[in-house]
């Protein structure tokens, strides 16, 4: 593949520039929510100004990796750019909620492209031993937008409005564009030849991950998880996956390729970052809570309660990289994943007088190991396979850690919700007094209110002795479901050491012995 044309400086600043906001994207909207519910209303339904971004993000993703394989990098990232603008632009101008929703998931339709492709076109114009330093680089990179994001929607909704949290993205997109379209002369095409879209499978895939993110997200909110709804999602999603696989078997150019996973490197990753997205991203969610609702951390100080162990992950990312080119993918995943599960069972044992201090030790050992596993997972894939199936397999990695850490927070939420509600009923039942006992068994019905009540008290009309009673037993409660949260998040990151264990004996070939094997031929003709 000819790299001669690209201006390897100029398209990296484009890059970075388009991560960083994409990225940032996924943090910066929960900052603003609470304004945005008091101009725009719609209480009930602002969860689905997330959920809109995650449900067009993820399907995008595998679909546009093998897109970009068969048609180019370059045009599918200009188009990212140009469908993420214009979200931007309409998001800022969303007059009701409902406007705001669909106007997120146009925004997450560009968001899911320039992701995958910005990590795509770093193996495309670098060597294996290059890509190490530069994946570790643009992990670091994804998690210091998650620690800005918040700080930059704050800032902007204190001092300007919340639309500027949108409206902001566009002159940087457009200037990531522009650089990209100036650094890139030519197009990128990893497969030439006649290419055979997979419409099938477009249209069996997109509607059976749908069908499965409406169901997580719906299920023991709006219906019970064993109800006619329910099996209506979960039975659709499960029925059009299958006839998805076999779609894919029979495809000229499938979306996803069954038969990459008989390599080991791609299934063993794969299976990792699913996992890893399964407890990480699930269970640090109630983090920022924990820290309000029981060390009693202001608001302003919640939001920015995960910037301890973002900062970790951002140094532990950087220096993987360096590290990968000295020890083989199975150390360092194995370590990584070892210190992960170690800062899981850390957090577990936080309780009702555990210090801020503790906690943000704890976050730390957490995001270290997360930091030397997530680019790992990208480096050892893009390095199993030849350039001009980079697109399919990079998607692929993103899309798999992805949906895990959607699954991840639903099915933790539900862990959270089910223990708090066993907690809240034991309470009741050892309650002697009988109007103690109606209370609490009333509470144990309402755990969506019990976290409001921990922050603000004074919403429990009852006489101050009673009152600080049955806050206490709420924190109580609350911390244990905590700890279950993630001991069983620990139980994910165990099965993920075992395929870390599982990855063979592969590392990164470095340039030096490449250049000098191809130097011995040429000296032998001379």
């Amino acid at each position: 593949m000819n790299t001669e044309r690209i201006n390897r400086n100029v398209v990296l600043t484009g890059l970075i520039i388009g991560m960083f906001f994409s990225a940032m994207e996924q943090t910066v909207v929960g900052t603003a929510m609470p304004t945005i519910i008091g101009e725009l209303h719609g209480f009930s339904i602002f969860a689905w100004v997330t959920t809109a971004y995650l449900i067009t993000s993820t399907t995008v993703v595998p679909i546009i990796g093998k897109l970009s394989d068969m048609y180019g990098r370059r045009k599918f990232y200009l188009l990212g750019v140009i469908i993420f603008v214009i979200g931007s632009g309409l998001c800022a101008t969303a007059q009701t909620m409902e406007q705001l929703i669909w106007y997120r998931g146009i925004q997450g339709i560009g968001g899911g492209m320039l992701m995958p492709l910005s990590q795509t076109i770093v193996g495309d114009i670098f060597t294996a031993e290059q890509r190490a330093k530069w994946q570790g680089v643009f992990g670091g990179i994804f998690g210091l937008s998650s620690v800005i994001g918040p700080l930059i929607g704050g800032a902007l909704v204190d001092t300007i409005s919340w639309h500027w949290i949108f409206l902001i993205n566009v002159p940087f997109g457009l200037l990531s564009g522009i650089l990209i379209f100036i650094g890139m002369k030519h197009e990128i095409i990893a497969k030439k030849g006649n290419a055979n879209i997979d419409y099938l499978g477009i249209i069996t895939f997109v509607p059976a991950l749908v069908l499965l993110l409406l169901g997580l997200t719906n299920a023991g909110k709006n219906f019970d998880w064993v109800s006619i709804p329910s099996f209506l999602y979960f039975g659709g999603a499960i029925v059009l996956t299958l006839i998805f696989g076999w779609i894919e078997t029979k495809a000229k150019e499938p979306i996803i390729d069954i038969r990459l996973f008989k390599n080991r490197v791609f299934s063993t990753m794969n299976g990792l970052g699913f996992l890893l997205g399964l407890g990480m991203f699930g269970a640090i969610s109630f983090v920022p809570m924990f820290m309000q609702g029981i060390l009693g951390v202001s608001p302003t100080q919640a939001g920015s309660t995960m910037t301890p162990m973002m900062i970790s992950m951002i140094f532990a990312s950087i220096i993987g990289g360096r590290i990968l080119l000295k020890l083989r993918y199975r150390t360092v995943l194995t370590v990584g994943m070892l210190i992960t599960a170690f800062g899981f069972y850390l957090m577990s044992t936080m309780g009702l007088d555990s210090s801020k201090l503790t906690a943000y030790i704890y976050m730390i050992i957490m995001g270290f190991g997360m930091g030397l596993v997530m680019p790992t997972l990208m480096i050892a894939v893009q390095n199993a396979f030849p350039k001009h199936q980079l697109g399919a397999v990079t998607s692929a990695s993103t899309f798999f850690r992805s949906i895990g850490g959607t699954i991840g927070i639903t099915v933790l939420n539900t862990v959270m919700n089910e223990t708090l509600q066993s907690k809240m009923e034991t309470i009741a039942h050892h309650q002697a007094n009988p109007m103690m006992k109606k209370l609490f068994a009333a509470l144990a019905e309402k755990t969506d209110s019990l976290f409001s009540l921990l922050i603000h008290p004074e919403a429990l009309k009852l006489p101050e002795t009673i009152k600080a009673t049955v806050i206490t037993s709420i924190q109580k409660a609350w911390s244990e479901s905590f700890t279950t949260v993630f001991l069983t998040g620990l139980i994910f990151l165990g099965i993920g050491i075992i395929l870390a264990l599982c990855v063979g004996s592969g590392k990164i070939e470095r340039d030096e012995p490449k250049k000098a094997a191809k130097a011995k031929p040429e000296a032998a003709t001379e």
